[in-house]
Formats: C-alpha cells, sequence, structure tokens
C-alpha cells in the first residue's frame, strides 16, 4: 500500500501502511507523562530497576487465554539486519561480563507488556524483533521493525506483510496467546530517509489484547533527570533460546537531543524493546531500543514530537 502523510511535521510526520491515518497529530503534552495500566506491580528496588534475585514470579492475570505453542524462531535473525545487513553493523551488543537475567515469569506484570514478534517481510523473509504495549491494541517497536530500507533485496523495503505478536512468550509457551496485525506506523524522518534518530513506530492491533497484559506509561524527560535514572530494557534477544525474555539494567551513560546511550547487554532480537524507569512503581518508557556501539547502545529517544504520535497511535 501506499504511504499516507499527514501534516507537515518534518521528519516526525506520521505515516501508516493503511489508507487512512486514524486521526491528526496531537497538541504537545506539559503534563507528567501519561500514565500507564499498571496491575499488580511489583515494588522497585532502590535503584530503580527490577527486583531481581532473578525476579519474583507473580500471579498470572485472570481471565487469561489459554496457553498456546510459539512458533519455531530458532532460526531467524534480528529484523535490524534486514535494513543494515549482517553484524558488525550497528546491532545491539553485549559489553564485557553479560549481565542479562533470564525472566521465567513471563505471565507476571511487567513482563507481560514485552512481545516476541515473528515479522514477515514483503518478499516473505522472516525475522525476529521486539514491541511493547502501550494502550490496548498499540505496541511501540523501532522503525526499522515495521518498515525495512535500504536492504538491497529486490522486493523486500518498505512497509512489512504482517507481524505475529507474542506477549510474555515464555520459549514455547504463549501465556496470552498471540494475536497478527497488518496495520503499521512510522514517520517520514525513518521511511524516506532511514534516519536513525527517527527510527520509531507503532503496530496496532485488530483486538484489544492490551486491556489482559496491561501497558507502560511514557514521558518527556530532561537531560539532567535522564542521566541520573536507571535504565531497564526487557526483550527477546537472538542468541538465547528460542522465545526467552531477558532483562539487564544500568544507569543511563549519556543523552543527546535525539538519542539515549546506556551501557545495557542487550542483543539482536532486540530491536524495538522499551527503555524504561520505575518511578513510584510506574514503569515509563523513556527511548526506543535500536542500535549498538562498541560501549554503550543506543534508543530513540522520546522527545515532544515522538511522544505527541505515540499519544495518537494509543488511540
Amino acid at each position: 500500500m501506499a504511504k499516507k502523510t499527514i501534516r507537515g511535521l518534518g521528519p516526525h510526520t506520521p505515516v501508516t501502511n493503511e489508507i487512512e491515518e486514524k486521526a491528526p497529530v496531537g497538541k504537545a503534552a506539559s503534563k507528567p507523562p501519561s500514565e500507564g495500566k499498571n496491575p499488580r506491580t511489583t515494588k522497585p528496588s532502590p535503584e530503580g530497576t527490577e527486583q531481581v534475585e532473578g525476579f519474583q514470579p507473580r500471579a498470572r492475570l485472570e481471565g487469561a487465554e489459554p496457553e498456546m505453542t510459539a512458533p519455531d524462531t530458532s532460526a531467524l535473525r534480528d529484523i535490524a539486519e534486514a535494513s543494515f545487513g549482517p553484524p558488525p553493523a550497528q546491532l545491539e551488543t553485549v559489553h564485557g561480563p553479560d549481565d542479562r537475567v533470564q525472566i521465567k515469569n513471563t505471565s507476571a506484570y511487567p513482563w507481560r507488556v514485552h512481545c516476541s514478534l515473528l515479522i514477515t517481510a514483503a518478499d516473505n523473509s522472516s525475522w525476529i524483533g521486539t514491541g511493547w504495549f502501550i494502550g490496548p491494541r498499540t505496541l511501540i517497536t523501532a522503525g526499522h521493525v515495521v518498515y525495512i530500507t535500504n536492504s538491497g533485496v529486490p522486493g523486500r523495503d518498505g512497509w512489512v506483510k504482517r507481524i505475529q505478536v507474542m506477549p510474555g512468550r515464555n520459549g514455547s509457551k504463549l501465556p496470552y496467546g498471540s494475536v497478527t496485525s497488518t496495520s503499521f506506523r512510522s514517520v517520514t524522518g525513518w521511511t524516506q530517509g532511514g534516519g536513525e534518530n527517527y527510527d520509531y513506530g507503532a503496530i496496532i492491533l485488530p483486538k484489544p489484547l492490551g486491556d489482559t497484559v496491561g501497558w507502560f506509561g511514557f514521558g518527556v524527560f530532561s537531560d539532567a533527570d535522564l542521566k541520573a535514572s536507571m535504565a531497564n530494557i526487557s526483550g527477546y534477544p537472538g542468541d538465547q533460546p528460542s522465545g526467552t525474555q531477558w532483562y539487564d539494567a544500568r544507569k543511563v551513560d549519556s543523552v543527546n537531543t535525539r538519542k539515549v546511550y546506556y551501557d545495557i547487554d542487550t542483543y539482536g532480537g532486540q530491536s524495538g524493546s522499551a527503555v524504561y524507569r520505575i518511578i513510584n512503581g510506574g514503569r515509563y518508557a523513556v527511548a526506543i531500543h535500536a542500535y549498538g556501539g562498541p560501549t554503550t547502545n543506543s534508543g530513540t529517544r522520546i522527545v515532544t514530537p515522538v511522544f505527541n504520535n505515540m499519544v495518537v497511535w494509543k488511540g
């Protein structure tokens, strides 16, 4: 389908693979970060990270769908390679000792908010990635998860064909089933130029699965606030057993006007993960994880134009 744009906002102008955009861009928010649904929140540690022993189990949410068997994604590569090529091209990396911890109680909040993604590109090639809920029907992820650029492969570039979303996946188990989406969002800074400063997008689901699993808040924070905060990342890396979720956290290393940098261990397959803070027991995303580097990994910072698009996409 052709790209549909609305209102001129420079590189943050939203685009969709659907014929019509759902709503115009919202006004810049002056209030604190938007609250996400936060059922059965665990008490955060004093350092602003999730509690680890590794992470105490919590009761499964009542009314969840019966468990299903996940597809085999063990041989699939990170969706970032579709746009950037194979390693060592700016993929997420583990720096020094691997501090990641496997999440085994994925059916508990906040782990069930993170989703394993099985992505089918326009040329029918298959890839893996990560996304996370911000509302009943909306997941946020990297722009390169929903729109492939500069692959060099005939028929691959452009909007992906479909994405199977698997909340709280735990290997072969799908505690909340899965849903397939064909409705995606991004911005012109990514779809028209492949600019890493604008590498963010959204997946819109045909049913409100977020009402079952919950979601995260998100917000715009100052440089000083971010640099003093702990960042948390959980997702589905491709170097671990297929479909298993892994978590790590560390203090933010640095920021600029469009990116947040952190020495948190990640790996290909975690493209699109939430980079989030814990504030008074609530989880608030500050960036969308997307890139690696020799000493730090990084994500697209949630600044006001990003925030505004996320509010609209959340619906």
